[in-house]
């Protein structure tokens, strides 16, 4: 009841956030102010990042196209234990909800041959009867976004007081996990009754890279420790993407840097959006960088495998559909 209360009495403004110019050769300006970004909330806009809108128009076109085929046909290429593929609206939940998530998505990894933690071939819907042209789209789409991923990367290395390469060793950013999340949001929200697009959550990897259409619905509580807690929109910037760093680099940075609860609400409208998350590779040890560490101020996470992490994450954070796919 209390997490119910806290929700029914929020109050709702639109964010001002910091933009991000990847253009800007003075990378170490651009540093100091990704750093207040992240100090304050961890969201941040990024412009001037080379995804031409024409691939982006293309990628939110062949997303609607897969989102309005028959559940049926969707149903064809549900998920694998591996989270690729389709998941049905209610089949992730967060805290305070009745219900799972008033979405449904699209996931795809990076693709593999090989079958290693979070990484095997993807699912791809059925070109020549249903969807042709649709894996290229996706593909470049996610070879370009995973490009500006690692850019701001480095902007954020620089941010943390290590080298700007710091996180593009083989281990980290060098072979990264980077999965790309095709979403559909439908109905309305009530967050006094638990019922949400998507409910409140942070993210669980290194950053997530965000494209939206213009439909309103992203929120973000830069303080999740105030109560009430006080949730803000986050408007689309024609030409900008929207950045939040999540958990893991909140361990790296040892609590410094914020990776701030953020949640969907319906208004009755579909809402399409494109989220791209970016973890280091399954075999990454994070651990508290040195130059967030001090004698006065001890790591406050332990060191852990990053496969082990993000594991514990999805597995609490979904609902399983096993008997769903039995059935279809």
């Amino acid at each position: 009841m209390e997490n119910k209360t806290q929700e029914e009495a929020s109050t709702i403004n639109v964010s001002s956030l910091t933009c991000i110019d990847l253009a800007n050769t003075n990378l170490h300006q651009s540093a100091d102010a990704l750093k207040q970004a992240c100090l304050d909330c961890g969201f941040f806009y990024v412009t001037n990042h080379g995804i031409s809108e024409e691939l982006k128009d293309e990628a939110f076109e062949q997303s609607k196209k897969f989102f309005a085929l028959p559940l049926d046909e969707k149903m064809k290429v549900l998920k694998n234990e591996k989270h690729q593929g389709y998941s049905p609206v209610l089949s992730q939940i967060s805290d305070n909800q009745i219900h799972g998530d008033y979405k449904e998505s699209f996931f795809i990894g990076i693709e593999s041959s090989n079958d290693t933690p979070f990484c095997r071939a993807n699912i791809w819907p059925n070109p020549a009867d249903v969807l042709p042209g649709w894996q290229a789209t996706m593909e470049k789409y996610h070879q370009e976004a995973l490009r500006v991923c690692k850019a701001i990367a480095r902007v954020l290395a620089l941010a943390l007081d290590v080298d700007g390469d710091y996180f593009d060793k083989p281990e980290m950013l060098g072979n990264p996990l980077a999965f790309m999340r095709l979403l559909h949001y439908e109905g309305m929200s009530d967050p006094s009754k638990g019922i949400y697009g998507c409910g409140p959550h942070s993210d669980f990897g290194m950053m997530t890279l965000l494209a939206t259409d213009s439909v309103m619905g992203l929120q973000i509580c830069k303080d999740r420790d105030v109560k009430p807690r006080k949730w803000e929109y986050i408007p689309s910037i024609k030409g900008a993407y929207i950045v939040n760093i999540g958990d893991l680099l909140e361990r790296w940075s040892n609590g410094i840097f914020k990776s701030a609860l953020h949640r969907v609400l319906g208004n009755g409208q579909d809402r399409y959006s494109i989220a791209f998350f970016l973890q280091p590779s399954h075999d990454c040890i994070v651990e508290c960088l040195p130059t967030c560490q001090s004698e006065n101020n001890p790591p406050k996470y332990p060191a852990i495998k990053c496969s082990t992490y993000l594991t514990q994450r999805y597995q609490d954070s979904q609902v399983d559909l096993s008997i769903d796919k039995k059935q279809t």
